[in-house]
């Protein structure tokens, strides 16, 4: 959401940070790209102003920040914190024609008993939209509609096998990939480089 032609302009960066990036920074061809790979967080951040619909602005926006470090490196400034949001998520899938998903940060949800999972938006005359809007000031009125689903309660930093996750935890992935229709190839399960889950 930070594309500065893809983003929510003029809450963006000043580049690409689409897979058209990728060809224009490193000038290489289109068709020399076999599969694109999404990275998203289990939950949502955002640094600085801009709208942010999926924003938890309770104690649970605070323990999220806290667990999974979210501070700005050079600055330290808190990163604001929120639920996933599909709506968003399935626009990058849309412009960059994700192949797989990589969903990292899945430790950090454990200790909550519920997580939600925004699936739409409901604009202030009751339409619903299941796309990202290119309106500012839509995405400032919309209201998210949420699906909750429960959590796994326990801590999954050790599990390296699919298979050996909460059932809880594996409803969360596979529910993502219900509603983006792409596979969630990569899980990772905590900050080392070996903490990840193949699927």
């Amino acid at each position: 959401m930070l594309d500065i032609d893809f983003g929510t302009y003029p809450f963006v960066t000043s580049s690409n940070t689409t897979i058209g990036g990728v060809c224009n920074g490193l000038g290489m061809a289109p068709n020399a790209i076999s599969h694109v790979v999404g990275v998203a967080k289990a939950y949502t951040t955002r640094v600085g102003a801009g709208p942010y619909p999926t924003e938890i602005h309770d104690e649970v926006g605070d323990q999220i920040r806290k667990l999974g470090g979210e501070y700005g490196t050079t600055t330290g400034r808190p990163r604001r914190c929120g639920w996933l949001d599909i709506v968003a998520l399935r626009y990058a899938c849309m412009v960059n024609g994700f192949s797989f998903m990589n969903i990292t940060k899945l430790d950090v949800l454990s200790e909550l008993k519920e997580i939600k999972i925004a699936v739409e938006y409901k604009m202030p005359d009751g339409t619903s939209m299941k796309f990202f809007p290119a309106d500012l000031d839509l995405l400032e009125e919309a209201e998210v509609v949420y699906e909750t689903v429960p959590g796994w309660m326990s801590d999954i930093s050790g599990i390296r096998e699919y298979e050996a996750l909460p059932a809880n935890a594996k409803l969360y992935i596979e529910r993502i990939e219900d509603l983006l229709d792409i596979p969630v190839r990569w899980i990772g399960v905590g900050p080392g480089r070996d903490a990840l889950i193949t699927k």
